[in-house]
């Protein structure tokens, strides 16, 4: 059925949500959910292709998930792939596609060059409407798993990060992580007080199932803040599969919108003055004594 009906629900639900487009203080944001492949051109075209809907829907901003650019059919196809930081095919793609479109994206996960030749940093980059890339974060976390037939081992292929990253916006404080980081709640706290966070990822259907959206939700409702989660869902070429789930949810844990599974986007309005109000409600933050 796929992308056709997709599309026709969310023009239906972008027009039944025009009342937040007026609403001063509220900015459309949204998730991409994809299901990519082995070849670098083909996800670039599909993202376009997504990409462009949730602009039509009103959308400033719109984030990718990790790995976006490339799922290969072997860990090191990605590092086979990777770029420069500043220059390349994928960030060429992302910094055109937010100049031609004049909205913000958010590209989940790039592979850059790492200090290792046979790794990449596994990187989150921010562009402007400029096409001006404004925010760098290199994931932190790498997923180790071992379950019955499944085994991940991301120390293999990809570089640690170092630096938590946060930075302001038009759409407020930003904080940025990627997919295993969630996790970490640590992260977010060093992150300070921000109105949004990003988790781009690639869960796994067993890990996705049983925690993804405890984890997104809980991130949310301790930090007080936006959680914008784009996914990888749905089978991949190198047998893979992943939870899918899309979702943004606003700072009192509510999902406003989701995708279980498969190519599409999902889009909601962000306001500030509510996280505002609830943080004057339950000043949470404020009472923390750990530090």
């Amino acid at each position: 059925m796929g992308t056709r009906l997709r599309s026709t629900r969310l023009q239906k639900r972008g027009a039944a949500r025009q009342a937040d487009r007026g609403e001063a203080g509220v900015i459309r944001i949204a998730a991409v959910q994809m299901a990519s492949g082995p070849r670098v051109d083909a996800n670039l075209k599909e993202a376009a292709r997504l990409i462009e809907m949730a602009a039509e829907l009103g959308a400033r901003l719109v984030a990718l998930p990790e790995y976006f650019g490339i799922m290969g059919i072997k860990d090191t196809d990605k590092v086979a792939v990777r770029e420069e930081f500043g220059s390349g095919q994928i960030q060429d793609f992302l910094s055109a596609t937010a100049r031609a479109l004049g909205i913000w994206i958010v590209g989940g996960s790039v592979p850059l060059v790492a200090s290792s030749r046979d790794k990449v940093l596994n990187t989150s980059l921010v562009y402007d409407e400029r096409g001006n890339c404004v925010a760098r974060y290199d994931k932190i976390h790498l997923f180790g798993f071992e379950m019955g037939q499944e085994k991940y081992s991301e120390e293999r292929t990809i570089e640690h990060g170092k630096k938590v990253v946060a930075f302001d916006s038009p759409f407020g404080r930003i904080g940025l992580s990627i997919c295993y980081d969630l996790r970490f709640p640590e992260l977010y706290r060093a992150m300070g007080e921000v109105d949004l966070i990003l988790v781009p990822s690639a869960f796994t259907e067993t890990t996705g199932k049983a925690h993804w959206e405890t984890l997104i939700r809980a991130r949310a409702i301790e930090n007080l803040a936006y959680v914008l989660a784009p996914a990888q869902g749905g089978y991949h070429v190198n047998g893979r599969e992943t939870h899918g789930d899309s979702m943004i949810v606003d700072p009192w844990g509510v999902v406003l919108d989701r995708l279980p599974r498969g190519s599409g986007v999902v889009v909601a309005g962000m306001n500030r003055t509510h996280i505002q109000r609830l943080r004057q409600s339950l000043p949470a933050l404020q009472h923390r004594t750990l530090r």
